[in-house]
């Protein structure tokens, strides 16, 4: 493979041993739907624990062009949502960022009316918006999908109305827009087999704070009764679940003894079961701090499932960690159809690993060998790159889009642990032979 000379570039010199303590930034997954929950609010409200993230920016963009109000400090956030007059979010913003679709619910629950174009993101899976959809129509509004816009509008009065909903599937995002649109609909609204994840019951806390009537979130049935307006607020995020397992994978896979914070070490539960089965020991060493303990690794089978099962947004780290096992493992990939891509690429290191439909056979080689590998998606950024951290020479990770949409100074913090990588930017390396 080429190198790509004309966006940045991860190069990373591996079997570089890690050492000290990392701090984890603020939920992606939870900071994008929050912000797309301040819309609820006729007021300001004050989010913390945001993570620098490209996503996070593109968010601001779709909120400013809402009319609303976004201003940021540090990992803080001001959104003013009391100008909000606009139903049509932007296209060309949505159509890049899947989270942004879940704007839908509170436009709609605020103005009446919501035009939102149908979602982008990575290319991993088809995650069709039909639950969101039936859930909006139970709740009262007309929904027409046309030439690759969704609009909705509520009949009547303006306000959504409490339904019973059943959700075909526990889609996290099916789950979080339709109790946004329930919080200020007329009356009770029961979402059966809700999503479970944590961020869930990150935006009902969130929701919550700001004056909303919901309970049950963090389990499978949902009731949230409507109220006529929602407050402001001050709120901090959760830290992300996802950062910290990535980096527990850092640890693992380098043989190396590290210490995270904060964390909340019931959300990393499957994780943790998971690298205690191929070796690794996971200690809490306070309530909101872990350590990793390196040991030989042993090969073992994955399945992903929506929480609390294991996370499809870690499957392709433990793929990394997997292929220098001892003996073989089975990863099944049951949320997303297209989520192998990576195993492509790590097949460019030296990983011995077969593919059929969405299972792969991982067996475990002695060593991994640097090489250039292209990122396909967010997750397989991460993978590649702590793969790269295990790998004998030099490996160079294109595609960093991908990873700075979702990780906050990856590369910084692993660098500050003892990781031997860099970015390399040729355009502005060359910038600078010119003057």
């Amino acid at each position: 493979m080429t190198i790509d000379t004309e966006h940045p570039y991860l190069e990373i010199q591996g079997r570089h041993s890690l050492k000290g303590e990392v701090k984890i930034s603020g939920a992606k997954n939870a900071a994008l739907v929050i912000m797309a929950g301040a819309l609820l609010c006729s007021d300001e409200c004050q989010i913390s624990n945001v993570p620098a993230l490209a996503d996070i920016e593109r968010m601001s963009q779709i909120l400013s062009a809402l009319g609303v109000q976004v201003r940021r400090t540090g990992d803080r956030l001001e959104i003013d949502g009391r100008d909000l007059q606009q139903a049509q979010a932007p296209y060309d913003l949505v159509s890049q960022l899947r989270a942004s679709f879940f704007a839908i619910g509170p436009i709609l629950a605020r103005l009446g009316e919501a035009k939102v174009p149908l979602p982008g993101g990575c290319a991993i899976g088809a995650r069709p918006v039909d639950l969101h959809v039936r859930g909006l129509q139970s709740m009262g509004a007309d929904v027409l999908i046309d030439g690759g816009m969704v609009h909705a509008r509520v009949k009547g009065n303006g306000r959504l109305k409490g339904a019973n909903i059943y959700l075909d599937y526990p889609s996290v995002g099916a789950t979080e827009t339709l109790m946004m649109a329930a919080t200020l609909a007329f009356g009770e609204t029961i979402l059966g087999n809700a999503a479970q994840e944590p961020e869930v019951i990150d935006l009902a806390n969130f929701c919550v704070s700001m004056g909303a009537k919901i309970r049950g979130a963090g389990t499978n049935t949902i009731v949230i009764e409507g109220v006529s307006r929602l407050h402001s607020t001050d709120y901090s995020i959760i830290p992300d679940r996802i950062e910290a397992g990535t980096l527990l994978i850092a640890g693992a896979i380098t043989r190396s003894e590290i210490s995270l914070y904060p964390v909340i070490p019931s959300h990393l539960a499957s994780v943790i079961a998971k690298l205690h089965e191929i070796g690794p020991e996971v200690v809490e060493d306070g309530p909101n701090r872990l350590r990793i303990i390196p040991r030989d690794l042993k090969a073992t089978d994955i399945e992903t499932l929506p929480y609390p099962g294991f996370p499809t947004d870690m499957q392709a780290q433990f793929m990394a960690l997997l292929t220098l096992t001892e003996g073989s493992s089975v990863v099944n990939e049951t949320v997303f159809e297209n989520r192998l891509r990576h195993v492509a690429e790590l097949k460019r290191l030296g990983a011995d690993i077969k593919v059929k439909g969405n299972v792969a056979l991982v067996r475990g080689v002695p060593f991994l060998s640097g090489a250039p590998v292209m990122a396909t998606d967010l997750r397989a950024s991460a993978a590649l790159v702590v793969a790269g951290l295990a790998a004998r020479g030099t490996t160079i990770v294109q595609g960093l889009h991908h990873l700075d949409r979702g990780y906050d100074n990856l590369e910084g913090k692993l660098r500050a642990l003892g990781a031997n990588l860099r970015r390399v930017d040729p355009l502005a390396l060359e910038l600078a032979t010119l003057t």
